[in-house]
């Protein structure tokens, strides 16, 4: 079979992460380095209905969708959410759930995330067939390594490319080979999804693993996220985390993190926002209190949930203390 010849989007990947790694290898000693995922607030806006419903507008449609509301008339701000109300209604009942809102909220905040991925598609998706399998991930990603399995720049292409694999089949849930977007989405972000945190917590542990045990230690912890030199001295934060090691990521006391406290240690149960804004917004909309909203009812109160350019907020309280 002739030889592919090795193009820039092949390498672009590897080049991101060796970018990655000048950057901490060469970052000051005394910086700490962070595993722990949390969860993004769902606004920037403090959360004062009082004042205005600034939050909850961002919280619905992620602010940058919110700002193209504030251009709007009432009539098309109305239209617009009509139309997202369709959307949100995922079972087509003519009913909206807490749940269905949930999951809304929780999908207008990745925005960025599938934003991201859809940048990504078309160069992986090379057949332009809808779908990418993990033969068009492998080639573009590591078509120099396939052509040149012995390159010298210090890289363990074949470990890399078995990690990418075994990620790739984690999310692929049907198991047919093939991603679909969400299941692509959920390969290059699989903090993002439930059933890719063992993975997420396995590709940590590996990283931070250096006697291959398969746990972590409190000098592999400090390790990786002290980049330690001689002749400093430690700064307070290094003490402070070899106490929280002893304190409460190790649980059983056993001297090292196990899969359950590292997955404990870097997806920690945060507050769910989007569960409490759907609440909020369920509870000012539903004015019969039968557990479900209609389209009526979130168009009633469109001011809490979308913007326009002729909204004012003391009308609005007017409007929905009325309601």
């Amino acid at each position: 079979m002739p030889t592919a010849p090795v193009s820039k989007m092949e390498i672009r990947p590897l080049l991101m992460c060796f970018a990655l790694c000048v950057v901490y290898g060469s970052s000051k000693p005394t910086e700490k380095k962070e595993r722990v995922h949390h969860d993004m607030p769902l606004s920037s806006k403090e959360h004062n209905d009082a004042e205005n419903f600034d939050y909850d507008h961002g919280a619905f449609l992620g602010e940058e969708t919110a700002k193209s509301f504030d251009d709007l008339t009432p009539e098309e701000s109305k239209d617009r959410l009509g139309k997202i109300v369709d959307k949100i209604d995922d079972n087509q009942d003519g009913f909206v759930t807490e749940t269905e809102l949930k999951v809304w909220i929780k999908k207008a905040q990745k925005k960025y995330i599938y934003d991201n991925v859809e940048r990504q598609w078309k160069d992986f998706d090379m057949n332009n067939n809808g779908v990418i399998s993990w033969d068009e991930y492998k080639n573009v990603t590591y078509g120099s390594y396939l052509d040149d399995p012995e390159p010298d720049d210090g890289y363990n292409y074949k470990q890399m490319m078995t990690r990418d694999e075994r990620r790739f089949k984690m999310a692929d849930r049907n198991e047919d080979h093939i991603a679909d977007k969400e299941e692509f989405t959920a390969f290059l972000h699989p903090e993002e999804y439930e059933h890719m945190k063992e993975i997420v917590v396995l590709e940590t542990i590996e990283d931070i693993d250096k006697n291959g045990d398969g746990f972590i230690d409190l000098d592999e912890y400090i390790g990786d996220m002290y980049n330690h030199e001689d002749e400093m001295d430690e700064p307070e934060w290094v003490a402070t985390e070899r106490e929280q090691f002893s304190e409460f990521r190790d649980k059983n006391k056993d001297g090292k993190m196990d899969k359950e406290e590292t997955m404990d240690w870097i997806l920690p149960s945060d507050y769910d926002h989007a569960e409490a804004e759907a609440k909020h917004l369920f509870y000012e909309s539903d004015a019969n209190k039968d557990g479900k909203l209609t389209k009526e009812e979130i168009l009633n109160k469109y001011d809490l949930f979308v913007g326009s350019q002729a909204t004012d907020f003391g009308e609005a309280l007017v409007r929905h203390d009325e309601f």
